[in-house]
C-alpha cells in the first residue's frame, strides 16, 4: 500500500480549512528554511505566557523509554522514508506527539492505552510482545487495524487508536520540513524579476543601458536600496 501518497492527498485536501486536528498543529513557518521549534519565544510570535507554559512541557516527559520505541516504529510505517523526503521520525513526529498529548492531555489515556493494546494484542497472537515480534507479524497487527472499513468488530479499539496515531503523525509530518519537501509546497516567495522583456523595451524604442544590468539585474543585491550622488547619477 502506498501509505505517503494516500495521507498526502488527504492532507492536500484539507489545507484550506486547516490542519487535520483543527488548532493543535504547531505554528506556520515564516521562512521554509528555518521551522520553529519550542522554545524560540516571540520570534515566531508566542506571549511570554506561552514561552512559559513550552518551557514547562518541554520539561515533562510522559512516554516511556518503552513506548517511545513503539512510537517510533509505528510513524515509520505510517510514513516511511522515500526517494523524495526522509520518514516521520527523520521529521521529528514522534516529539511532535509527545509535545501534543501533553499540551492536550486528552490524548494521554487513548495513546497510552492504544501502545497496551498493541501488546495485549500481540501476547494474544503470537505469545510476546509487539515489539519483540517478527515484522511480519506486526504489519500482521497493524493491517488488521489500518483499515477502518474492512477491520472487524472485535478491532474497534485497534483501529480507534490507529485512526488517532495516523492523524497526529501526518499533522506532525505535513507540518514538518521534511513534509513541506514532500508536498513540494514553497510558502510565499518573491519573484525573481528580470526586467522588461528585450523585445518589449525595443518595440517603444528603449535600451537598458550595460552599464546598468549588473546593478539592476543582480538577484542577490534586489533588496540593497540605491545611491544617487548630488548629481542625480547612480552610484550604487
Amino acid at each position: 500500500m502506498n501509505r505517503r501518497e494516500n495521507l498526502k492527498l488527504l492532507f492536500t485536501g484539507s489545507l484550506a480549512s486547516g490542519l487535520f486536528m483543527t488548532g493543535c498543529g504547531p505554528e506556520a513557518p515564516k521562512e521554509i528554511a528555518h521551522a520553529p521549534t519550542i522554545g524560540e519565544g516571540t520570534k515566531w510570535g508566542r506571549t511570554p505566557e506561552e514561552m512559559i507554559r513550552n518551557a514547562e512541557l518541554e520539561a515533562e516527559v510522559f512516554f516511556r523509554e518503552d513506548e517511545m520505541k513503539k512510537l517510533n516504529y509505528l510513524v515509520d510505517v505510517i510514513i516511511p522514508k522515500d526517494d523524495v523526503s526522509g520518514s516521520a521520525t527523520e521529521a521529528g513526529v514522534p516529539d511532535f506527539i509527545e509535545f501534543i498529548v501533553k499540551d492536550m492531555p486528552y490524548y494521554k489515556t487513548p495513546m497510552r492505552g492504544g501502545l497496551m493494546w498493541l501488546d495485549t494484542e500481540a501476547e494474544d497472537r503470537f505469545g510476546k510482545p509487539f515489539m519483540e515480534a517478527s515484522e511480519d507479524q506486526r504489519i500482521e497487527i497493524i493491517d488488521d487495524i489500518a483499515y477502518p472499513d474492512k477491520a472487524k468488530p472485535e478491532m474497534s479499539r485497534g483501529v480507534k487508536f490507529f485512526n488517532t496515531l495516523r492523524n497526529l503523525t501526518s499533522t506532525g509530518f505535513f507540518t514538518s520540513q521534511e513534509g513541506f519537501k514532500d508536498l513540494d509546497y514553497k510558502g510565499n516567495r518573491p519573484n525573481v524579476w528580470d526586467g522588461v522583456p528585450d523585445e518589449v523595451m525595443a518595440k517603444h524604442g528603449f535600451k537598458l543601458e550595460e552599464k546598468y544590468i549588473p546593478l539592476y539585474m543582480n538577484p542577490d543585491t534586489r533588496s540593497t536600496l540605491a545611491q544617487w550622488d548630488d548629481e542625480g547619477n547612480l552610484i550604487g
